[in-house]
C-alpha cells in the first residue's frame, strides 16, 4: 500500500484527486494539507510514502519551500509536484528542492498513477515535455539571481524606486544600484524593465 497526502490550496482538487487515487487498491490517500506548512506537518505526523505537492498555495511559502523541508526529515517520504505552472524557473526550483517528480495537472489519471508508483519505489518520474525542459535548460544554463537579487526585483516590477527599496528591504540605496547592476549583467540587459521582463519570460521571476 502506497500513502499519499495531498497538498493543494483548492478543496475541490484535494477531493477530485482523493476521488480519483480511491479507485486504485494499492493507493490511500492519509491526509490533505491547503498549505505548505499543513503538508510539513503531516509529511513529519503521517509518514506517507509519497506527497502530492502544488507550487503556489496563495501563501509566501511555496511549495517548492514545503518540499526542501520535507526532504530534509530524518526519513523523508517522495515529493511529487502536480501544479499547472511550468516555467524553467518553477520546474528546476522544485528539483533542487527535491522532488521526485514533476507533473502538470492535465497529466491523464494512468499518467499521475505511474509516477506515484515511481516516486514511492525512489525513481524519478518527470512528464515527457518537462523532462525535455530540464535537458535543454541543462545544455544551454540560464542565468541565476540570488535571493537578495531576486527581491529588489520583484519590487521593482512592482514599481519601487530605489530609495523605496532600500527602505524596504533594511539596505542602503547604493547597495540596491549595487544589486541592480548584477542583475543587469547576469540578465544581458540595460534597464529595469528589460531585467523585469526578461526575468518573466525566463521563470525567474513570477
Amino acid at each position: 500500500m502506497i500513502r499519499i497526502v495531498l497538498a493543494d490550496d483548492h478543496p475541490v482538487v484535494r477531493a477530485g484527486l482523493r476521488a480519483m487515487l480511491a479507485g486504485d487498491p494499492d493507493l490511500d490517500v492519509v491526509g490533505d494539507a491547503a498549505d505548505p506548512d499543513e503538508a510539513i506537518a503531516l509529511a513529519t505526523d503521517l509518514a506517507p510514502d509519497v506527497v502530492l505537492m502544488d507550487l503556489q498555495f496563495g501563501t509566501e511559502r511555496t511549495g517548492a519551500d514545503a518540499t526542501r523541508d520535507i526532504r530534509s526529515l530524518p526519513e523523508p517520504p517522495a515529493v511529487l509536484v502536480l501544479t499547472n505552472y511550468d516555467t524553467d524557473g518553477d520546474i528546476l526550483g522544485a528539483v533542487e528542492a527535491g522532488a521526485s517528480g514533476y507533473l502538470l495537472k492535465d497529466a491523464p489519471p494512468d499518467e499521475l498513477i505511474a509516477a506515484i508508483r515511481a516516486a514511492a519505489f525512489g525513481e524519478t518520474a518527470l512528464a515527457p515535455a518537462i523532462a525535455g525542459r530540464l535537458l535543454a535548460r541543462m545544455r544551454s544554463p540560464q542565468p541565476s539571481l540570488s535571493t537578495r537579487e531576486t527581491e529588489v526585483l520583484h519590487l521593482v516590477s512592482d514599481g519601487a524606486t530605489n530609495v523605496e527599496i532600500a527602505a524596504r528591504l533594511h539596505i542602503s540605496e547604493a547597495t540596491v544600484k549595487s544589486h541592480l547592476v548584477h542583475i543587469y549583467t547576469k540578465l544581458g540587459v540595460s534597464s529595469r524593465t528589460a531585467a523585469v521582463a526578461t526575468a518573466r519570460r525566463t521563470g525567474l521571476l513570477r
